[in-house]
């Protein structure tokens, strides 16, 4: 084990060079205008898992490619599929980055570039650890089968339907992904729970056009009065959700869960200063930490309705539109909270208003059992390489390929994030801290030393 860490400490340079490299193809998904980027991307991916010793292929998809990769020494031998994806946030506005997005450089300790902590450079860690064991031992202590995909950054519409028809190729032990964060600056983290999360869009359409508001004000219903009515009746002024039934599903916190919240570091002074806030705000009896990861919430993402030009304009709006999503928690189920906003938002519009209501993606949340085996040896190896013992955390947002990966191919999945909650993703000055991808790079080879004594 030791010669490999070595091996990796002495080419670090090496590694980065190629993390550079990797970042500095605009593989944006969400714009058809880059897809020759993807193709270039997918492709480089695929010869940089061959270069790491693997079997690598290119599978197409209705939309981008997935790359996947395997070194399966002894069948014998645990299993791991790490997953990661090579697609980024597109980089605008673009006069707000310090350097071209496409173009890494490293500044204080920190490489900038779109993609840098969001996917690339995480994932990027699996693969240079890899390529070391392979380098110095010849060998892999487990078999790894590696699926990085080009469309997590656009909902990833065509992952399943390759999880469903690709299940025996993709059989495993348990699943690796690094596409979260440490809890904070030198506390390294794995992350045993996520809040799943459903999105919905609400549409309301009054007179068949503007109106004068002047001639017709008073006499029949405004969609962006009913609407913001409506959107305001969700939440009331204690935080507490008032769809009837919302927390008829939700599992609270045990004692041990509620033990370890209490043991993170938080500064509430700290979390106002970062996200530009004079007060917290959010469900009575729970603490910002709780509220922010393990419990449910219902926001409105944004409302169009009328006139919104330099200066008034007298009308009654014809249509209004509200983006809504809530983020769920154990034992929560997508389909029942969406039936139960629909309801509640309908049966609070006017008369005299249609009423539409459109239904996005969902996913059901996930928490990890924190006494597994896998988790036990994921622990051992981020200790190694980070030098001190990483805290167990949930995290607020949601990753569908987990929930993925659970109902498809029946997996539990690691979530082992190197970088940091402060490292700009989907942001302009996306960076990862150059110490944060080295130590990644040294845990992952750890971890596949710890995993291969689970089933020894």
């Amino acid at each position: 084990m030791q010669n490999v860490l070595d091996h990796l400490n002495s080419t670090r340079d090496v590694a980065l060079s190629e993390l550079c490299d990797f970042l500095r193809i605009p593989s944006i998904s969400a714009d058809s205008k880059y897809v020759p980027d993807m193709h270039r991307c997918a492709d480089w991916v695929r010869k940089s898992m061959e270069e790491a010793g693997l079997n690598a292929q290119i599978f197409p998809t209705k939309g981008h490619s997935i790359v996947y990769g395997e070194l399966i020494r002894d069948p014998g031998l645990p299993t791991v599929l790490v997953y990661g994806h090579y697609d980024v946030q597109p980089p605008d506005p673009l006069n707000l980055w310090t350097t071209p997005p496409f173009e890494p450089q490293v500044r204080a300790g920190k490489l900038f570039a779109r993609g840098a902590t969001d996917d690339k450079g995480q994932l990027f860690t699996h693969l240079k650890s890899i390529a070391a064991w392979m380098k110095v031992n010849g060998k892999l202590p487990v078999n790894v089968k590696v699926l990085i995909e080009g469309e997590e950054e656009v909902g990833g519409a065509n992952l399943d339907h390759f999880l469903e028809t690709h299940g025996d190729l993709l059989k495993a032990d348990v699943a690796v992904v690094s596409d979260t964060s440490q809890y904070g600056d030198g506390i390294p983290a794995i992350t045993c729970g996520l809040r799943g999360i459903v999105a919905a869009e609400v549409r309301l359409k009054g007179p068949s056009k503007d109106l004068h508001s002047g001639i017709y004000g008073g006499s029949i219903a405004n969609p962006v009065n009913a609407l913001a009515r409506m959107c305001g009746m969700l939440v009331g002024a204690d935080g507490r959700i008032q769809i009837p039934g919302f927390y008829d599903d939700v599992q609270e916190l045990t004692a041990i869960e509620l033990e370890q919240y209490a043991a993170l570091p938080f500064s509430e002074a700290d979390f106002l200063k970062e996200v530009g806030s004079s007060a917290t705000f959010g469900e009575a009896g729970y603490t910002t930490l709780q509220r922010r990861t393990a419990r449910p919430t219902c926001d409105i993402n944004g409302i169009v309705g009328g006139y919104t030009g330099e200066g008034p304009k007298t009308i009654i709006p014809s249509r209004a539109t509200a983006k809504i999503t809530c983020r769920l928690v154990p034992v929560m189920k997508p389909a029942k909270v969406l039936d139960a906003l629909e309801s509640f938002l309908q049966s609070n519009c006017p008369a005299g208003i249609e009423f539409e209501f459109k239904r996005f993606h969902g996913c059901e949340a996930f928490v990890f059992d924190p006494t597994s085996d896998w988790l036990t040896a994921a622990r051992k190896a981020v200790e190694t390489a980070f030098g001190q013992p990483p805290v167990l955390v949930r995290e607020g947002g949601s990753i569908p390929v987990v929930l993925s990966f659970k109902q498809i191919l029946g997996l539990d999945t690691l979530l082992l994030g190197w970088g940091r909650n402060s490292d700009n993703l989907h942001s302009p000055d996306e960076h990862i801290h150059v110490e944060d991808f080295h130590r990644g790079t040294l845990a992952s080879a750890c971890l596949w030393a710890e995993l291969a004594k689970v089933r020894s």
